[in-house]
């Protein structure tokens, strides 16, 4: 499949970066480098412009009450909601039209190419790229722990355009289709709708996306993606010593980046086991998590019990503008439990 991105490689930055593309081996990085740098500077134009306009539009008390960290945090998840919408209905339709990946075997999986499997990995590099700028700019408010997330995610995508597991960038993507109902769950919460029906429903369907494709699919297509790594530390690619004529067409298109150097070293191995291993067990972690979290907002024994177990007081976000009787327009609900539980009580973890 050809690279559907509506916008070709722009020649000025592929032959900018084409001698890191060299020294590191990512022969195909030239070719989807302005899909990285425009979805980039595409999520940048929603977190600084579209985000607070539509905000302050659509929720003005609830997001002037922010504190600038605050509102950060609010545009952040604008962006989230929007990435991880669009990055899984492209990567659902890429693996529906995209037939020469339906027929990778083995070694097309490890070291072929695709430009519709690669278009999903430029743009889930082009969203950790975005994401590294802006959590270390704000590392005072993120952490450390999410920088490193930031850092790790964008290491291991652009081990990618070696080319490496290009099939499986559309195929790991898509743990992320729970990511748009957590995004939502949190605004309920800014919202002042805890605890309200729509709240519900929506926990109900990102407990069911979260175990199904992330605990059953992911797992499963880890299971998958060991089985190839294994091949391939046994075997290389034999594209080039197999005769020309036995090899299926598809080959010189999918396999076009293999040269006799082509080969799978085993640190690299063990970083993507190792990396997914930590993601599977934080998978089963969070959601455990998650369910306790989404019961506590629905079981009127335990916010009772939690509401007894803390104590009352205002936090940043505009909640000391309310006890003194300003009108901010947040509802009673979000002024209790703001006011008794912080920020973001037993919120989800991020993901």
């Amino acid at each position: 499949m050809k690279d559907p991105f509506p916008i070709p490689p722009i020649p000025a930055l592929s032959a900018a970066v084409q001698p890191w593309a060299d020294y590191f081996n990512l022969p195909t990085l030239p070719l989807h480098i302005h899909e990285i740098v425009i979805i980039a500077a595409f999520y940048e134009f929603i977190r600084s412009v579209v985000s607070p306009v539509l905000s302050n539009r659509l929720f003005p008390a609830q997001y002037n009450a922010l504190s600038k960290s605050k509102k950060l945090n609010w545009d952040v998840h604008v962006v989230s909601l929007v990435q991880s919408t669009t990055i899984n209905a492209l990567a659902l339709w890429v693996m529906y039209v995209d037939e020469e990946r339906k027929q990778m075997d083995w070694q097309e999986r490890l070291w072929g190419y695709s430009g519709g499997a690669a278009m999903i990995q430029a743009l889930a590099a082009g969203y950790f790229l975005w994401d590294f700028f802006v959590t270390a700019a704000n590392v005072n408010v993120f952490g450390l722990g999410m920088l490193a997330h930031a850092i790790s995610a964008l290491l291991v995508y652009s081990f990618g355009f070696g080319p490496f597991l290009n099939y499986y960038s559309c195929v790991f993507i898509l743990w992320e289709l729970s990511s748009p109902f957590l995004n939502i769950h949190w605004f309920f919460d800014k919202l002042g709708m805890t605890g309200s029906r729509a709240q519900l429903y929506n926990g109900l369907v990102l407990i069911a996306t979260f175990f199904s494709c992330r605990l059953v699919w992911g797992t499963y297509q880890s299971v998958l993606v060991y089985r190839d790594l294994l091949a391939g530390i046994k075997q290389g690619p034999d594209v080039l010593s197999a005769d020309k004529i036995s090899l299926p067409l598809r080959y010189a298109e999918s396999m076009q980046f293999v040269t006799p150097s082509t080969g799978l070293p085993i640190w690299l191995a063990a970083i993507y086991v190792g990396s997914n291993l930590t993601l599977n067990s934080l998978n089963f972690y969070w959601f455990f998590k998650m369910i306790d979290a989404v019961r506590k907002r629905f079981d009127p024994k335990a916010q009772s019990k939690e509401e007894v177990s803390k104590p009352t007081k205002a936090t940043a976000d505009g909640v000391t503008a309310v006890a003194s009787g300003a009108d901010t327009g947040i509802t009673t609900r979000q002024r209790r439990r703001t006011i008794l539980d912080g920020e973001d009580p037993d919120a989800p973890p991020p993901i």
